[in-house]
């Protein structure tokens, strides 16, 4: 219940902020974009979560670039900054967050390895990417993403 907590606490200041958000989720299936509308008062800042889970909709509905998906790979850093930067731009939002990764058990390489995420953060100042590798289970690991969103929004919003 701590998450929840925190959640509202940062829908409150998003919204005293005049703040818009939006997600693009790929391994986490719609999971942060679920936990935001679990809240009352969430639309007043949450603007739309996308589910991108195959390359065929990370292209066709947030641009991204197929050649760097042929390049660098679904699970990228670039891809993730795509990810958010174009989804900022195309739903017009003040935040944007892009996650892509392996949330396992199958679909690890040694290069890629399963728990390997990068989450991405578009605001009109900049765009950062951030790596995690999280060895838990499913469930676990976009638990684990959600904390590290929270976390990035809080300092974000300077709510620590």
């Amino acid at each position: 219940m701590e998450n929840f907590s925190r959640l509202e606490n940062v829908i409150k200041q998003l919204i005293k902020n005049d703040l818009s958000i939006a997600f693009a989720e790929s391994c986490t299936g719609g999971y942060v974009s679920n936990m935001f509308t679990n809240i009352s008062g969430a639309s007043k800042t949450f603007e739309r979560g996308i589910v991108c889970y195959s390359n065929e909709a990370k292209i066709t509905l947030l641009n991204v670039d197929p050649k760097i998906l042929d390049e660098f790979g679904a699970v990228s850093d670039v891809v993730a900054r795509q990810l958010a930067l174009n989804l900022r731009i195309l739903s017009n939002v003040n935040i944007s967050v892009g996650i892509t990764g392996i949330a396992g058990p199958t679909g690890g390489t040694n290069e890629k390895p399963v728990g390997l995420v990068y989450v991405s953060f578009s605001t009109e100042e900049e765009t950062i990417v951030k790596q995690f590798n999280f060895q838990t289970n499913r469930l676990e690991f976009k638990e684990k993403v959600f904390e590290e969103i929270l976390t990035w929004l809080e300092n974000f919003l300077n709510l620590e």
